[in-house]
């Protein structure tokens, strides 16, 4: 059964719309994508298309960097961000499980 992706999650919004969201340049974007900080899926065509995720991620970026933290501590940060999100997604996932068939770790 494959994932349902959410809302904020589904890449279908244009660099130019996340520009005019963010206050970002499409030059600025693009950077912060080469600096690994977020990843947009390409088009058949090759656009860039980013979710509403990506927005938020790109709004935190920028207050970031208006603090003067540098783009690595930032990679950092959403890296252990993820992974923690990740992990913690996991568990929920396994005490849905453990709920639904009374099955449960000792």
């Amino acid at each position: 059964m494959a994932k349902e992706i959410s809302y904020k999650e589904r890449k279908v919004i244009s660099i130019g719309v996340v520009s005019e969201l963010t206050g970002l340049s499409e030059r600025q974007i693009r950077y912060y994508e080469q600096k690994k900080l977020l990843s947009p899926e390409r088009s058949n065509k090759g656009y860039r298309k980013y979710s509403f995720l990506d927005v938020e991620t790109l709004i935190e970026i920028a207050n970031q960097r208006e603090e003067g933290v540098p783009t690595g501590e930032i990679k950092e940060e959403l890296e252990k961000k993820y992974k923690k999100g990740s992990k913690l997604h996991k568990k929920m996932i396994s005490g849905q499980i453990n709920a639904q068939f009374g099955t449960h770790k000792k």
